[in-house]
């Protein structure tokens, strides 16, 4: 009994809620892709300025 009322309640639930347009959705896509290079072209310099850094002091 408890789970057809589950069922009921999700299926309820999953009739209000609002799905992205596909412009939305490239939109966003492009974001996070965009964040994700920039972050592993941050990191990887940082990585590398340490890296000569360590080397000079040691």
């Amino acid at each position: 009994m408890h789970l057809i009322r589950f069922i009921k309640s999700v299926n309820h639930e999953m009739k209000l809620v609002v799905w992205p347009t596909a412009r939305e959705n490239r939109r966003d896509t492009t974001i996070v892709l965009s964040l994700t290079i920039f972050f592993i072209l941050f990191f990887a310099l940082f990585d590398w300025l340490i890296q000569t850094l360590m080397k000079l002091f040691v």
